[in-house]
């Protein structure tokens, strides 16, 4: 992201220096250029520092908790999810998974989601745990809502990516929700779904608001119930 805004600057200085020294085509170019990569850099921003938050917060107030619901997070990461619903949930629990890899997540860690929830006020609703989605260390029907936010893209492999969707299911309770929020594969993710009884409630694009430098990656959201048993 850092790399985007620099090259963006300097396009746009690239296009100021051909102006003052008359090279008119090669000044519209770099401005051209520049204008985009800005563009760019604005989007990827807001949805990092806002977008994700304010679309949370109305994929959270969709599922209408009653407050006593456990909840947990496939791939928390430093928390923004798992700290959100946590706050909606005063008599529940908000249970939180990850491998804590720096590759998938800047600042990735057990320790820093812990500090995050101290400051949030919600230490005492939350749980951490460290593990794989593709084999969660969780009982059946364990949970009353499972919710993943960009982290089932990380699986390289498809079969591992379905196999983590299955997981959800196994320990998601009978019309438990799922919400998977994720860019460019939750079709992917319905397909196994489906195969596996769940219902598609709801299945799309997120907005503008969540596109990570333009509409080729945009954000879905995949909405769905598991089987009533």
């Amino acid at each position: 992201m850092l790399m985007l805004g620099a090259l963006a600057v300097g396009f746009l200085v690239a296009a100021v220096a051909n102006a003052l020294v008359g090279n008119v085509a090669p000044a519209w170019l770099t401005l051209l250029i520049g204008l985009i990569m800005a563009a760019q850099f604005g989007l990827f921003l807001h949805a990092t520092r806002r977008g994700k938050f304010r679309a949370w917060d109305g994929l959270l107030d969709d599922l209408r908790l009653r407050g006593d619901e456990r909840l947990l997070d496939l791939g928390c990461g430093r928390g923004a999810v798992l700290l959100a619903a946590a706050k909606r949930l005063p008599e529940g629990r908000a249970v939180g998974i990850d491998l804590w890899r720096s590759v998938d997540q800047s600042g990735n860690s057990l320790a820093t989601t812990e500090r995050n929830a101290v400051a949030e006020n919600v230490a005492d609703r939350i749980e951490l745990h460290t593990g794989d989605m593709t084999a969660l260390p969780f009982r059946d029907d364990e949970f009353d809502v499972i919710v993943s936010s960009l982290a089932i893209h990380n699986i390289k492999a498809s079969a591992g990516r379905a196999a983590a969707v299955r997981e959800a299911l196994r320990v998601l309770r009978p019309g438990g929700h799922l919400v998977l929020v994720d860019i460019g594969r939750t079709g992917e993710y319905e397909t196994t779904l489906t195969a596996n009884g769940a219902k598609t409630l709801t299945a799309r694009s997120l907005g503008w608001r969540l596109w990570w430098g333009g509409p080729w990656m945009r954000t879905n959201a995949l909405i769905a119930a598991a089987p009533n048993g």
